[in-house]
């Protein structure tokens, strides 16, 4: 493997920061494993790694942060690993009403919303108003998400428009796709990486992550650093995007 110069934040005016990036937070119940702890403790080393890595993407300038969290699949997990994937969700949620508060970021839950309990609805939406007028990085956690689902949300959309007579069936086009799905608005991702060495997109911006650049890092989630984030990055700075061109 190539070796990367690790660079500070304020290092950063001499390389290409990606706009969006995309992380599939893989690997805490192998980290888990790998040390004879059950697949929560994973998960809780995985939550404080979140934590980290979105406050420093905030911090060199990324303007967009879409993680996947929870999938539209994980539902089907022992009921005890779930219990405790949401009982970390709720903690997330109440301490970002309390000690994030003077952050700048503006948090997103991209997701189907009605799957979870109305407490947890509640502090979602709680923390959705309470960040909407920040003026810093768009943090989108992606929860009871899968990529499928939202194309097919998307189609349902525009279908019940053509039914109405409010949309033109041939003024239907990618921009309309894309403004019907959750990151309406939002930049498709110019990076996504995937800890865990696993070569999989797992139903992970489908339709957003066409022309995406892919970094695979074999290094569970939990162990992930912001050094590892800036490799990834200087990874991405090696690529030549053409988007299909010459």
């Amino acid at each position: 493997m190539a070796i990367f110069k690790k660079k500070k934040p304020e290092a950063d005016s001499y390389r290409t920061l990606p706009e969006h990036i995309g992380i599939i937070m893989d690997g805490n119940g192998r980290w888990a494993k790998k040390r004879l702890l059950p697949r929560t403790a994973g998960h809780t080393a995985g939550a404080k790694v979140f934590r980290t890595i979105a406050r420093y993407c905030s911090d060199i300038g990324i303007k967009y942060l879409t993680v996947y969290a929870f999938s539209t699949e994980n539902w089907s997990r022992p009921p005890e690993e779930v219990k405790a994937l949401m009982k970390l969700f709720k903690d997330y949620l109440l301490e970002a009403l309390s000690d994030f508060k003077d952050d700048s970021i503006v948090v997103n839950f991209i997701g189907d919303k009605s799957g979870f309990t109305d407490e947890m609805h509640k502090l979602m939406d709680e923390n959705e108003e309470l960040s909407k007028d920040r003026d810093g990085m768009v943090l989108n956690i992606a929860i009871n998400y899968g990529s499928r689902d939202e194309i097919v949300r998307a189609v349902k959309k525009i279908s019940a428009g053509v039914k109405n007579g409010d949309i033109d069936i041939d003024s239907i086009d990618e921009k309309m796709v894309s403004d019907n799905l959750y990151t309406a608005g939002q930049p498709d991702p110019d990076l996504v990486i995937r800890p865990s060495g696993e070569y999989r997109i797992s139903n992970f911006l489908l339709w957003q992550s066409a022309y995406t650049e892919f970094v695979i890092m074999n290094k569970l989630w939990p162990d992930f650093t912001t050094e590892d984030l800036d490799e990834a990055i200087d990874i991405f700075n090696g690529r030549n995007r053409r988007f299909g061109g010459v």
